[in-house]
């Protein structure tokens, strides 16, 4: 595996590609994020560095992958025959801005020269230019020409005395007129072709300074709204270039405006901090009608007229609000913190759960619509696991207590606790669903009877120095293996509940399994290898580099033991055949540290879970061996 790293790079081209079959999840913290279009029956929403396009009647989802980090802003054009993407990147290099064929689900156009993040897109009311923003370490403003796919002109976004750029928006008449605010300023800008030059207006609003953060233009084109993160409003009338109002003068918006839509009747929607919606008069801009969600609103985006509204928000949460009767439904929602396991009920691959921060989720994986939610505040579900015969849900959690549930109505059955000292970080069952093993952050591993109205301790194993992260069990409950933070998995007898081998590495395992036949085991962890182990007298017989950067955080053997799975800090899925020791194929698309991985039981698709509480599913290939 001595392979220099062009040729790694190489490599990982000529490789099969794992298709991304669906995803659960909603980049809630993009503002603007959620968008329509034209055509009325999709939503476009950016997931890690893919670009999610979701039929709302069918909720068939397709991806547009072409950004290699991931995505920070997106704009439909006007016609919708383009979506644009800008990203972020590292400190020093250029942010790619990706316009899409929305036809094709192609790229039309690669546009760079920002650098480190794209903070805003708009494209002009004919669509002919897009105007794109770059963040704070760029602060230029450069318009494209999408036909010649060139930079007609750049300037920089703000006085250098100015704070932060932070939106952009489009003049509804005229298409060489756009709008551009943020911290301390607002300027109007007129786009001269002809000259290659765009030249600003500033607009002076007096004593009043405000952080801009969100901008709409009404419909007939005259006034400019700004929402700010004081909670008001600023009204600029267009023609004039001039600063009209500020509203509502007594009660301001809590926790600041964060995303606003100007409606065809002349008022203007808005969405707050606190995750309030309201609708408010379009001169005095106090609220008439208002709606509740949860988490702080990030993104408003009307379908047709205004008369459904889509919101978004931070936690991520997809509503649908009909405005004629002005009710509120939930249509999208996943883990808005990092999952860190995921479970296969024994020999079903419909369903699945995933544990996060304050809560346990059930999914149904054909359609990604969440089935049960439990729900325990302020405490993290570290560990998670089916019993066999599917009866319960046993998990470990971080106030030290292993709670377990009925898989269908997510009520409690029983709670052990003060289980571990350090909190529960890694718990399994048994085949014959007699007994719970878990391990603790202190390293201890506790073996527990359960009984039909009682549950008792069976045995302690204090021989781990450090967090238990993963325990697996043999077919015939005789032994079982746990990994731990302290450089150790230890094999376990559990008729005599004592050690019976030792694998010592100079590395923080952090995942283990069983090869289906259970002569070999596998490990993985902070040294970015992949490990395999003779069961019976603990040898090591091979290692293979299975990541370039990032810790090896989970993997899965198939049912058979031909193929197995890693996920690591690198964002990457990878498929490996188990004998040849060589990659198979490998699956791009999250868009922050993959957690944990499973294949589920028939061996179909493979479901990953990561740091930003996304969920993906991929198709397992077809075998071509």
């Amino acid at each position: 595996m001595s392979t220099p790293n062009n040729q790694q790079q190489e490599r990982l081209d000529n490789l099969q590609r794992l298709e991304l079959e669906s995803t659960i999840g909603f980049e809630g913290k993009i503002p603007n994020g959620l968008k329509l279009h034209p055509d009325r029956i999709h939503m476009i929403y950016p997931l890690g560095c893919n670009l999610v396009i979701e039929n709302l009647q069918t909720r068939q989802q397709e991806f547009l992958l072409g950004h290699n980090n991931n995505i920070s802003c997106l704009t439909i054009s006007n016609n919708g025959k383009y979506i644009a993407s800008g990203q972020v990147t590292f400190m020093g290099f250029k942010a790619d801005i990706i316009v899409w064929d929305y036809a094709t689900r192609d790229p039309y156009a690669r546009l760079v020269l920002h650098k480190v993040k794209i903070e805003d897109l708009a494209f002009t009311c004919t669509d002919r230019f897009l105007v794109s923003l770059g963040g704070q370490d760029d602060g230029a403003i450069i318009v494209w020409n999408m036909e010649t796919k060139e930079p007609v002109c750049g300037s920089a976004a703000q006085h250098k005395s100015a704070g932060i750029t932070y939106c952009l928006a489009t003049s509804k008449e005229d298409e060489f007129q756009f709008y551009s605010a943020g911290s301390g300023t607002l300027r109007f800008w007129q786009l001269d072709v002809g000259n290659r030059k765009i030249r600003p207006t500033d607009i002076n609003t007096g004593i009043v300074k405000r952080i801009v953060k969100c901008m709409t233009v009404s419909l007939d084109g005259t006034f400019l709204y700004c929402g700010t993160t004081t909670g008001d409003i600023l009204m600029i009338y267009i023609p004039a270039c001039q600063f009209k109002t500020i509203g509502p003068e007594k009660k301001k918006y809590s926790m600041g405006i964060s995303a606003m839509q100007a409606l065809i009747n002349g008022d203007v929607l808005i969405g707050t901090g606190e995750g309030k919606i309201h609708i408010t008069e379009k001169e005095t801009f106090k609220s008439f009608k208002t709606l509740q969600a949860t988490g702080s609103i990030t993104s408003l985006a009307l379908r047709g007229e205004g008369h459904m509204i889509f919101i978004g928000t931070d936690r991520s949460h997809i509503y649908k609000v009909n405005y004629a009767d002005w009710k509120m439904e939930l249509i999208n929602t996943c883990h808005n913190s990092p999952i860190n396991d995921i479970a296969f009920p024994f020999g079903t691959s419909e369903l699945f759960g995933t544990c996060s921060y304050q809560d346990i989720r059930i999914w149904h994986a054909p359609t990604g619509n969440e089935l049960l939610r439990i729900t325990e505040a302020n405490k993290t579900c570290n560990s998670l696991c089916f019993t066999r015969d599917g009866k319960m849900i046993i998990s470990g959690w971080d106030d030290g207590r292993i709670r377990a549930f009925y898989p269908e109505t997510g009520r409690e059955i029983f709670t052990i606790n003060d289980a571990h000292n350090r909190g529960v970080t890694a718990v399994t069952v048994t085949n014959d669903c007699r007994r719970i093993i878990s391990g603790g952050g202190e390293g201890m591993i506790r073996i527990w009877q359960i009984n039909p109205k009682s549950r008792e301790i069976l045995a302690t194993m204090k021989e781990h120095k450090n967090a238990v992260v993963a325990i697996r069990i043999n077919k015939s409950d005789t032994e079982c293996v746990t990994a731990s933070l302290d450089g150790t998995c230890i094999i376990w007898n559990l008729k005599r509940f004592a050690r019976t081998q030792v694998l010592f590495e100079n590395t923080l395992f952090q995942c283990v399994a069983y090869h289906p036949e259970e002569y070999h085991i596998l490990t993985g962890g902070s040294d970015r290898k992949v490990a395999y182990w003779e069961a019976v007298n603990g040898t090591q017989i091979r290692e293979l580099e299975a990541s370039k950067s990032g810790t090896i955080n989970g993997l899965d053997i198939d049912s058979v033991g031909n193929y197995f799975v890693t996920v690591s800090g690198d964002k990457l899925v990878k498929l490996w055949r188990y004998n040849e020791g060589d990659v198979f194929g490998i699956g791009i698309g999250h868009g922050s540290e993959v957690k944990k991985v499973k294949i589920c039981p028939n061996t179909q698709h493979i479901v990953s879970v990561s740091a930003d509480g996304s969920v993906f599913r991929w198709k397992f290939p077809k075998s071509t061996a």
